[in-house]
């Protein structure tokens, strides 16, 4: 299992990465453009990510423009939409709005609110359909 963590927020990183370290490999990003950028590169390695959690408020690239850039680099490389990386979009903000764009805009799959709960991500990565076994790292 390969998972992408994409928050400019140190200690949300952190803990994002350390509650799905035991399920698999775990890379982070610190904003959209470097978050896009692995993705673009994971792809072209053949070795995607399973799942990707996706900050919304972040500088340089926000979430959901960065969201909105890796749609089209699936489609760009011809990702068929039942293989489309599963995005977990996380925010501080319980805005309306910011859930309609991440969901109809951005083709977001799921949507929690900040402050994360261990069992709330692991629940809400399971209803995606990912099955999460420990790894022995």
């Amino acid at each position: 299992m390969k998972f992408l963590v994409i928050d400019d927020d140190f200690d949300s990183r952190r803990l994002v990465q350390k509650i799905l370290h035991p399920y698999g490999y775990v890379e982070v990003a610190a904003d959209g453009e470097e978050g896009v950028e692995a993705f673009r590169a994971a792809l072209k390695d053949g070795d995607p990510y399973d799942v990707i959690t996706l900050d919304i408020m972040m500088p340089n690239m926000d979430g959901q423009d960065a969201l909105r850039e890796i749609r089209e680099v699936e489609k760009e490389m011809g990702i068929a939409n039942d293989k489309a990386a599963k995005v977990i979009m996380i925010s501080g903000l319980d805005d309306n709005k910011e859930v309609h764009d991440a969901f109809f805009l951005g083709d977001a799959i799921s949507y929690i609110v900040k402050p994360i709960r261990k069992q709330t991500l692991l629940d809400e990565i399971q209803s995606l359909g990912v099955v999460l076994e420990k790894s022995a790292q």
